[in-house]
């Protein structure tokens, strides 16, 4: 089954997609995007990103900034630790929201849980799956998140995050051993404390 534009009609004009990337990883920021797509005007080809080639997000998000209305928001390392993760991806999709031109008259969020906020709301399990504007927001948070994370990686070299964009692999872990933990780590997280209690040791 591929994505389509059942619910965002059913809502009716000016409906946005929201999803998210970056809750797992063990460092760097969660990151949020709403899409209000152009029924008349949206690139072919938009499904969950994680069912998508690196070089195809990277296409289908230039086409979407040609036709779509985008808004990003982005929850900080430092929000994560003091929030906790949950409520830091709340925080990420509301500043997406906020950073669209004008206010949409409904939301469809990815998952079962949406953000404590006034607008119009329907959460879709699976939606980036289901839903073409959540699509086009899985594609638009998971490349803005990867960019992010590569940038980093060449300030921090030795943990794999231009690749592992930060998540838990073997690589990560060694460059934890190797040279503990960085200002961009999600120190709530356990592994990133256990690596800590480590060095410190």
């Amino acid at each position: 089954m591929s994505p389509c534009l059942t619910r965002e009609t059913l809502h009716g004009p000016r409906c946005a997609g929201v999803d998210e990337a970056g809750r797992g990883p063990l460092a760097g920021p969660v990151v949020a995007a709403a899409v209000v797509l152009d029924s008349g005007c949206y690139p072919q080809g938009l499904n969950d990103s994680k069912l998508l080639t690196p070089a195809r997000r990277a296409a289908l998000l230039e086409m979407l900034r040609d036709c779509a209305e985008i808004g990003v928001g982005v929850a900080s390392v430092e929000e994560v630790d003091h929030l906790n993760i949950y409520w830091a991806t709340m925080l990420a999709m509301e500043r997406a929201v906020a950073a669209l031109k004008r206010a949409p008259r409904h939301v469809l969020v990815d998952g079962n849980r949406s953000p404590k906020w006034s607008h119009a709301t329907t959460t879709v399990v699976g939606g980036d799956a289901l839903c073409l504007s959540i699509a086009a927001a899985s594609i638009v948070a998971k490349v803005t998140r990867d960019r992010m994370m590569a940038e980093l990686a060449a300030d921090h070299p030795g943990y794999g995050w231009a690749t592992n964009q930060g998540y838990a692999t073997r690589e990560h872990y060694a460059g934890l051993a190797r040279h503990g933990a960085t200002a961009h780590h999600r120190y709530s997280f356990e592994p990133v404390a256990a690596a800590m209690r480590s060095a410190a040791a």
